[in-house]
């Protein structure tokens, strides 16, 4: 298994692995048992954050602090790593209990973008912060520069909708959860009162509720 780790960790980094335990223990699911990604995907998620902290403060250098942090937020989100994730292959490599792949968490948005975040601890405990920013720069591409205007959270962006138009705040429900516990799925509700009602599923609540929140925007603008 090492083998076919090393070549693919080197084609999908641009690094060849100087001990592949550790790139292996990065794509290894809790749900195989033994040493798993977890701590790697803390470390890493530091990293990711602090690697495009940089970039963006120096590519819009006339933007304020909310508006950077917007862009951050977009660019560290779930669904960005899980999208990189995507794009690499990951949901090929991971290595996953039996359960866990027949409940399809190779496709799970947590799962992939977990396995991205351990990755980029990996390479940075392999080779520094030069190493673990080069891979980052290079795997999100030019998600930092797609958008002119900084985008707003669907939430952040519902709520000021709902202020701007003299509305109550919208108030989010969750309806439900299915799942095992490594591939859960959530359903939210969110509602503002004489406006009107939208409800959306997601792999965690945040992000059941990101895209409830985005689902009524759409309904209301």
């Amino acid at each position: 298994m090492s083998g076919a780790v090393i070549a693919w960790v080197e084609a999908a980094t641009g690094h060849k692995p100087k001990d592949p335990a550790l790139f292996i223990r990065a794509l290894t699911h809790s749900s195989r048992g033994g040493d798993h990604y977890e701590r790697l995907e803390f470390l890493g998620d530091r990293v990711l954050g602090l690697v495009v902290a940089d970039w963006i403060y120096r590519l819009f250098p006339t933007e304020p602090e909310g508006v950077l942090s917007r862009r951050l937020n977009v660019l560290v989100s779930r669904e960005t790593c899980a999208d990189v994730g995507r794009q690499l292959g990951v949901g090929a490599q991971a290595i996953l209990g039996k359960q866990a792949r027949e409940d399809g968490a190779t496709e799970s948005d947590n799962v992939l973008g977990d396995i991205v975040e351990a990755l980029i601890g990996a390479l940075y405990l392999e080779g520094g912060l030069p190493l673990a920013a080069g891979f980052i720069r290079t795997a999100w591409g030019d998600r930092a520069e797609r958008h002119g205007k900084a985008p707003k959270h669907p939430k952040s962006a519902l709520q000021e909708w709902a202020a701007a138009n003299n509305k109550r705040p919208p108030v989010y429900e969750m309806k439900g959860r299915t799942g095992a516990h490594h591939a859960p799925r959530f359903v939210v509700a969110v509602a503002i009162k004489g406006v009107g009602e939208a409800e959306a599923e997601g792999t965690s609540k945040q992000e059941a509720e990101t895209a409830a929140a985005k689902a009524l925007l759409e309904k209301v603008s």
